[in-house]
Formats: structure tokens, C-alpha cells, sequence
């Protein structure tokens, strides 16, 4: 990310494309560098989160901590998200990624926090390294 990427956020909320709202994703992002781009891509960005997991802090499968500007546009039924450590892939990532709209994410996000299983975390760490390796949808 650029230096200034917070301040410039609030000049690119008119461009939000994920319906809903309460999310934040623009496609061809000013505030990401190429090399930034590169690591989103393929996800690369997120193995310093595995630091995380060793804390005790995440798990590898979860619903994906959002930004504040996100949890701020939370309405309280959301916030039933917060119940379980959050992952570094979740049944949103293996579900369409950044082309997913707001509601869509929550309710992935509820649908694998009441439908939970070691299978289940099986079956999305797999379809997971298909996903990242495709780079469909990551943005």
C-alpha cells in the first residue's frame, strides 16, 4: 500500500464495488503498489499471519478479520463473527473471494460458524490452494 492509503480510502468510497456497503474492495485499486498487487494475487500477503496462528491469535480457517473502516459499518447481527478466531482463509475466500457482496460475506461467514467441523476446515483448506493458485477473484 501507498504511504497515504487511509486518507485516500475516504476519497474512493464512491467507488466501492462490493455491494452493501459495509465491505471495501475497488478493482484496479490506486492505493495498492505492483509489487502489492503481486503478493495479493496470490496471497502471499497473508503468510505473516501465520505468526498470528502460532499466538494463538487465528486459526487457519475462520471468518477473515476485516478493517476498522468495516467493523464500524457493522449492524449487530455481524458482529456474531467475532465469536470465533478469525482465519486466514474462510468459507467467503474459497466462495468467490473479492466478488462477493457484503451480505454474501456475513453469510458464508455465519453458515461456516454454525456448520463447523474439521472436515469442513479440510475441505476449504483444500479448495483454498486451488483458489490462490487460480488467483480468481483476489483483489
Amino acid at each position: 500500500m501507498v504511504a497515504n492509503a487511509s486518507q485516500l480510502q475516504e476519497e474512493l468510497e464512491a467507488k466501492n464495488e462490493v455491494q452493501g456497503g459495509v465491505l471495501f474492495k475497488i478493482k484496479e485499486d490506486p492505493r495498492i503498489t505492483r509489487v502489492g498487487k503481486l503478493l495479493r494475487r496470490y496471497s502471499l500477503d497473508e503468510l505473516p499471519q501465520l505468526i498470528n496462528i502460532l499466538w494463538g491469535e487465528m486459526s487457519l480457517v475462520g471468518p477473515r478479520p476485516l478493517p476498522v473502516r468495516d467493523v464500524d459499518k457493522f449492524s449487530p447481527h455481524h458482529f456474531l463473527r467475532h465469536e470465533v478466531l478469525p482465519g486466514i482463509t474462510g468459507l467467503w475466500q474459497v466462495s468467490g473471494r473479492s466478488n462477493t457482496n457484503s451480505e454474501a460475506v456475513f453469510n458464508l461467514d455465519f453458515a461456516y460458524i454454525q456448520n463447523w467441523s474439521l472436515g469442513l476446515d479440510l475441505q476449504i483448506l483444500l479448495k483454498t490452494v486451488q483458489v490462490v493458485l487460480s488467483s480468481k477473484g483476489a483483489y
